[in-house]
């Protein structure tokens, strides 16, 4: 059940990249009164990419791609496989050797990556949230 919502998460967080830019382009044409919304749209615009870029990562762990293949029966040293680690987060492929060494096959740039969009869409999303809050409570002055 998990590989079709995910599936989906990823057709959605691909076709949304586009939409986010396009808005993120008209809104810079023709600026809106609060600019808390050119925020919440680039949070998107980060957003969506962090969670295309992950259900890519988890779909490479969950369903092995050339993953069990890679790993050799010894490494360099001469020690041998004793076993394979998976992991959906951080995300891992690796091969286990008994010398205690390891062969990542799923790149940490790609964690990384995942980890600072992400960061950056909740930073952004908070930022729109805080002035559009302000400003909505500030009372009107009296004469």
């Amino acid at each position: 059940m998990q590989t079709p919502l995910m599936g989906l998460l990823l057709l959605i967080s691909v076709a949304a990249v586009p939409a986010c830019i396009v808005v993120i382009v008209l809104m810079l044409r023709n600026p809106p009164r609060s600019p808390s919304r050119i925020s919440a749209a680039l949070a998107l615009l980060l957003g969506f990419p962090s969670t295309a870029l992950y259900s890519y990562g988890w779909f490479s762990v969950t369903l092995g791609g050339p993953f069990p293949e890679l790993c050799e029966d010894g490494n360099a040293s001469g020690a041998q496989l004793t076993g394979l680690e998976q992991d959906h987060w951080p995300l891992r492929n690796a091969c286990i050797y008994s010398d205690g060494s390891t062969v990542e096959h799923v790149s940490m740039s790609i964690n990384v990556c995942v980890s600072v969009l992400a960061g950056l869409a909740v930073a952004l999303a908070c930022a729109a949230v805080f002035p559009y809050r302000r400003a909505r409570h500030v009372p009107e002055e009296t004469s």
